[in-house]
């Protein structure tokens, strides 16, 4: 279905990201990865999407912080793909406290990370989408970008920010082929939240697996974690033309979370 097309996947060497990645790959895009992580694997993972979907993978250790380096890397898949036809805008990262105790350095980190490096992706190839007269920009919210949680402050800010800006873009894309919609997942058992499950399990001294269906049943009506395959495949709906009508939409596959 997305034969010949290019994606651009920002956090996607691991979790979610991945999931999204490989399943583009799955329907014949080509994709260029980005993340951090050991060298050596993330060559493996590389060489193992070409060799499993036939494929051309690229990757990118641009700092999602700093914008020369996004705007090296949306340069890098223009000169090697032409441009980015479907943006998946992934890259997070979290920190907990409450809002009199978060450090600034902190704040200002997950608002780079998670939205503005956001904006400056999709500045960077609203152009090419434009000139094509298509495209598909997906970006991971969260069930936190639609409700709050105690000591998330800088993280729901920037999700909430995530799908403000989703909305914005899709209003100024209405009349072109592009579309730009939000997916909202609930939780999702990455190492972000394998963080969050084992600091439950030590402040309660109880298992792992105990901390983390505990954790689940908090927030889910299902008590059942989203995968990131699922997300994946929520990913390929929207740039499918099943979904070309889909704009500024905000997706949750969250086990029930925001329906509470």
């Amino acid at each position: 279905m997305l034969k010949g097309k290019h994606a651009l996947v920002t956090g996607s060497t691991s979790g979610i990201g991945l999931a999204m990645a490989k399943a583009l790959a799955g329907q014949g895009a080509n994709v260029m990865l980005n993340g951090f992580g050991d060298a050596g694997e993330i060559e493996q993972i590389r060489l193992g999407i070409e060799k499993e979907f036939g494929v051309k993978a690229l990757y990118s250790g641009a700092d999602l912080s700093k914008p020369d380096e996004i705007e090296e890397m949306m340069k890098m898949a223009a000169d090697d793909f032409g441009g980015v036809d479907i943006l998946i805008n992934n890259a997070g990262i979290q920190y907990t406290a409450l809002v009199e105790d978060f450090p600034v350095e902190k704040w200002d980190a997950i608002i780079a990370i998670n939205l503005t490096s956001a904006y400056h992706t999709t500045r960077l190839a609203l152009p090419h989408m434009k000139k094509q007269n298509w495209g598909r920009i997906v970006n991971t919210a969260s069930a936190h970008g639609l409700v709050a949680s105690p000591q998330k402050a800088a993280y729901v800010a920037a999700k909430h920010g995530i799908i403000g800006l989703t909305k914005v873009v899709a209003l100024e894309t209405a009349e072109t082929g592009i579309t730009a919609n939000s997916i909202c997942p609930g939780w999702v058992r990455t190492e972000l939240v394998e963080k969050q499950i084992k600091a439950r399990a030590e402040e309660n001294n109880i298992p792992v697996e105990e901390a983390a269906k505990n954790l689940v049943s908090d927030k889910h009506p299902s008590k059942t974690f989203v995968t990131p395959e699922q997300i994946g495949q929520t990913a390929v709906f929207l740039c499918s033309p099943a979904a070309d009508q889909m704009t500024g939409t905000s997706i949750s596959v969250d086990g029930g979370w925001t329906a509470q």
